[in-house]
């Protein structure tokens, strides 16, 4: 397993407590007691998933979320809440955190949904730095940019793209997209393939109506298509 994960919780017990459990399970762990330290050791630290209170002292959870995904960073983003009201987790959302979590909850479910958002392609060369153009991928920190400037991924969005860069050059399905990235098996699900691939464009292309980096392939799927740079 082995997976690195970030858990942001101001409550020293329920901090050491949930240390303990993922430990247990195998993953690897640090923590941080409030926004500051959040930001610090994600901008500093490759996790494959943050766990993120709402509430923290000196800089709410919202915030560290909001400067994450400012930051470029795309690594998914788990928070938790005590608060019932749905608006929070709405601005949550809203702001790139990939799913939530309502205190108090059991371990059971907060594991079952760690699962969902660590259900990501394995990495094989994403250890490394990619550039195309002027987008460098840096997957060890799961943040990109464009002429050094932050390119805000989702956590999904960012796992299609690393699924894409670790084939280059290969047609991939649809089918095969929706089975490695989202661990679906049903083929109604397509349009999710299409509406992420469309988003990306949109976010990578120079000219998303003329890609040049994800290309479609007739009645199939996409390619990835990378150039040699001088």
């Amino acid at each position: 397993m082995n997976e690195s994960i970030l858990i942001v919780e101001d409550e020293a017990a329920l901090r050491a407590t949930l240390s303990d459990r993922l430990r247990g399970e195998g993953y690897v762990v640090e923590t941080a007691a409030d926004g500051h330290e959040a930001v610090e050791k994600a901008s500093n630290l490759p996790f494959d998933l943050i766990i993120l209170d709402l509430i923290l002292p000196s800089r709410s959870g919202l915030d560290v979320c909001r400067d994450i995904r400012q930051a470029g960073m795309a690594t998914p983003i788990l928070m938790l809440t005590a608060r019932s009201e749905t608006t929070d987790k709405v601005v949550g959302l809203k702001l790139g955190a990939d799913d939530y979590v309502t205190k108090p909850f059991e371990s059971a479910e907060l594991l079952a949904r760690i699962e969902v958002l660590l259900r990501r392609v394995p990495i094989q060369i994403g250890q490394g730095i990619h550039e195309f153009g002027s987008i460098r991928v840096d997957v060890k920190r799961a943040k990109v940019t464009r002429e050094g400037k932050p390119i805000y991924l989702t956590g999904r969005e960012f796992q299609l793209l690393r699924y894409f860069i670790e084939r280059p050059g290969t047609t991939i399905p649809r089918k095969e997209l929706l089975q490695s990235v989202w661990g679906y098996v049903a083929d109604a699900l397509t349009r999710t393939v299409d509406t992420h691939v469309a988003s990306l464009r949109q976010k990578l292309e120079v000219n998303p109506k003329r890609p040049e980096l994800i290309v479609t392939v007739s009645g199939t799927g996409y390619r990835f298509v990378t150039r040699s740079q001088g």
